[in-house]
C-alpha cells in the first residue's frame, strides 16, 4: 500500500529521533519515496547524512539555506506529500501545528500541506500530560489529525511512563491504513487463522505446521480496508494487528465454538485456520510415561467448521475457505468448494516453493463456481488483498 507513495517525514529534535532512521529505512522498503525535513535540534541527535542516505533524496533542514529556493521548497514539498508524519514529535512542534506557528522548515512546510498527518509524540511524561499538550493534541485530532501512541516504559530522561514513540513497525502499519482506500467500510469480516491443538496429556498434543501468516495477512489487509474484523485464532507467535478483535483458542471444539458464535453478525467469513481434522479420543489426565511398547493413539474425528459455515450461512454473506494440498491440487479444491457450499476457495500446494507453511509469500489458485485464477508468487499481504478484492467482485 506505500508503493511509488510519496512520505514526507518531519523530525524533531528528541532523544527518539534516532528511531526515524529505522522508520525511513522500512518505508524506503516498502517503496515509498520518502523526504525528510529535520529541526535544527533534531539534526543535533542524528546527523541529516543519515537520512539522506537511506532516502537518496536532499534533508531539509534551514529554511533559509538557500534563499533563492526559498519562495518554493517549502511548497514543494507541502504538495508533494501523500501523506505527512512527524515522527518524533515533541511538545514543542505540536504546540506550532496547533497554532499555526510558522518559524521553521518543518513547522512552515506542515503549515502549507493539505496532506493527511501523522504524528507520533516523544516527549517526556510530564510534558505529554500538561493541560497544555493535551488541549494541542485535542485541538489537532479535531481537525484530523492522527496520533499514534508509543508504549510505557523507561524514558531517556529516567524517568518511567507514557511518552515513548512508537516503534516504526507500528507507524508503518498506521501510514498503510491511512493510504488504503476503504472499500470495505461497514462490513464485518471473520477471519480463522492458525493451527489446533488437540490435547494427549497435559504436556503433549497434536497439531500442524501452520504459523498463522496468512490469516493474520488477511485480517490486517480487512483492516486496512476500513472493515470491523474479528481474528479467531489458533496459537501462533505473531501479534494481532491493531484495532483488530482477537478471539484466542486452542482446540478445534474452541474454534468452532467461537466462529458458532460470530457467524451471525459477519458479512464475510474467511476460514484461513489450519484445523486439525482429528483428536485424541480422549485426553489423559496426567502425563502418559513412556514404556519400551509400542503406543497405539485412538482419533475421533473433529467437527469440519469449513461444512458447517456453508451450511448454516444466512443469505448475502460471502464465504472464503482454504485448501491446502499435496497433490491434485485443483480438483480437490474444486470438490472442497462445491461440498462445503462456500463462494471461493484458495488453493495452494506445498510442493511449490515459496508457497505454505512459515513462509512470507504465497502461490495460490482462486477457485470460484466461474472458473480458476492463478496467482504468481507474492507476499501473503498481496495474496490477502487480491482475495478480499474477488470477495467485493462475488458480493456485488
Amino acid at each position: 500500500m506505500l508503493q511509488g507513495k510519496n512520505i514526507v517525514l518531519g523530525v524533531s529534535g528528541g532523544i527518539a529521533a534516532y528511531k526515524a532512521a529505522a522508520l525511513c529505512s522500512a518505508l524506503v522498503k516498502a517503496g515509498a519515496s520518502v523526504d525528510v525535513i529535520m529541526t535544527e535540534n533534531a539534526a543535533k541527535f542524528v546527523g541529516p547524512m543519515t537520512f539522506s542516505t537511506l532516502t537518496g533524496h536532499s534533508v531539509s533542514v534551514d529554511t533559509f539555506a538557500r534563499v533563492e529556493k526559498y519562495d518554493v521548497s517549502h511548497i514543494a514539498l507541502a504538495q508533494k506529500a501523500d501523506l505527512f508524519a512527524v515522527a518524533p514529535a515533541t511538545a514543542n512542534i505540536i504546540a506550532k501545528m496547533a497554532h499555526g506557528i510558522a518559524d521553521d522548515m518543518l513547522s512552515t512546510t506542515l503549515l502549507a500541506s493539505r496532506a493527511p498527518k501523522l504524528v507520533a509524540a516523544a516527549m517526556n511524561t510530564g510534558m505529554l500530560d500538561n493541560p497544555a499538550t493535551q488541549a494541542n493534541i485535542a485541538t489537532l485530532r479535531g481537525w484530523g489529525v492522527e496520533f499514534i501512541d508509543g508504549s510505557d516504559g523507561r524514558l531517556a530522561c529516567g524517568d518511567v511512563g507514557r511518552g515513548r514513540m512508537a516503534e516504526p513497525e507500528e507507524i508503518v502499519d498506521r501510514m498503510e491504513r491511512m493510504l488504503t482506500p476503504k472499500d470495505l467500510e461497514g462490513k464485518r469480516v471473520l477471519v480463522t487463522a492458525g493451527p489446533t491443538r488437540e490435547a494427549l496429556d497435559p504436556v503433549r498434543f497434536l497439531s500442524n505446521h501452520s504459523t498463522g501468516k496468512m490469516g493474520y495477512a488477511l485480517a490486517r489487509a480487512a483492516r486496512n480496508r476500513g472493515a470491523q474484523v474479528t481474528l479467531v485464532s489458533g496459537p501462533v507467535g505473531l501479534q494481532a494487528p491493531a484495532d483488530v478483535v482477537l478471539v484466542p483458542v486452542v482446540s478445534a471444539q474452541e474454534m468452532f465454538e467461537a466462529v458458532r458464535r460470530e457467524l451471525s453478525g459477519a458479512d464475510i467469513i474467511i476460514k484461513a485456520a489450519a484445523v486439525a481434522d482429528y483428536a485424541p479420543k480422549a485426553e489423559e489426565p496426567e502425563k502418559m510415561k513412556k514404556t519400551d511398547q509400542d503406543l497405539t493413539l485412538e482419533l475421533t474425528r473433529t467437527r469440519d467448521i469449513l461444512s458447517w459455515i456453508g451450511h448454516h450461512r444466512r443469505p448475502g454473506q460471502v464465504v472464503v475457505g482454504f485448501a491446502m494440498e499435496t497433490r491434485d491440487l485443483l480438483e480437490n479444491a474444486a470438490q472442497k468448494l462445491a461440498a462445503k457450499n462456500t463462494d471461493l476457495m484458495v488453493a495452494n500446494s506445498l510442493r511449490q516453493e515459496g508457497a505454505g507453511f512459515g513462509v512470507d509469500t504465497n502461490i495460490v489458485t482462486l477457485l470460484t463456481r466461474d472458473g480458476a485464477e492463478e496467482l504468481p508468487l507474492m507476499s501473503k499481504f498481496e495474496v490477502a488483498n487480491r482475495i478480499l478484492d474477488r470477495v467485493l467482485a462475488l458480493a456485488e
